[in-house]
């Protein structure tokens, strides 16, 4: 997960991410005996009780948050600030716009109901950005 603050993942690789978590997972916690019957069983959804630790696309979410909250307190000057923030110049290539970064900090910001804000002014409030990171991180996905 090194770097995934700043990737900008489409619904199919969120999905993707989370299958394969849950093959690992299942393939760490192995199968389970039914006490009933004493059948063996693959583990299907019973990950949230065995792993407490947040999906992996929740934690990509929330480290991204965290680092969109750091990049709009650094100011325009700043380099990361022009390159993750700022429009291009130039003509646009034919077809569907690209998935762009910011537009996942949207989806994010909506998921959690803030949906319409402004995030760069909502992240200069460090307290508050911090509990909206924290929302996202605790979140579930089905």
């Amino acid at each position: 997960m090194y770097g995934c603050e700043t990737w900008s993942l489409t619904f199919l690789e969120e999905r993707t991410l989370r299958v394969f978590e849950n093959i690992v997972l299942r393939r760490i916690f192995g199968p389970k005996r039914d006490e009933v019957t004493g059948d063996w069983r693959k583990l299907h959804y019973e990950f949230n009780d065995l792993y407490s630790s947040p999906n992996i696309v929740r934690a990509i979410k929330s480290r991204r948050m965290r680092w969109a909250g750091h990049v709009a307190r650094m100011g325009q000057r700043r380099g990361v600030y022009r390159v993750l923030v700022g429009k291009h110049e130039g003509n646009c290539a034919l077809g569907r716009p690209r998935h762009r970064w910011e537009d996942n900090i949207r989806m994010d910001l909506q998921e959690v109901g803030c949906e319409g804000v402004d995030w760069i002014e909502l992240a200069q409030e460090r307290d508050r950005w911090r509990a909206l990171v924290n929302v996202v991180m605790n979140l579930r996905v089905s």
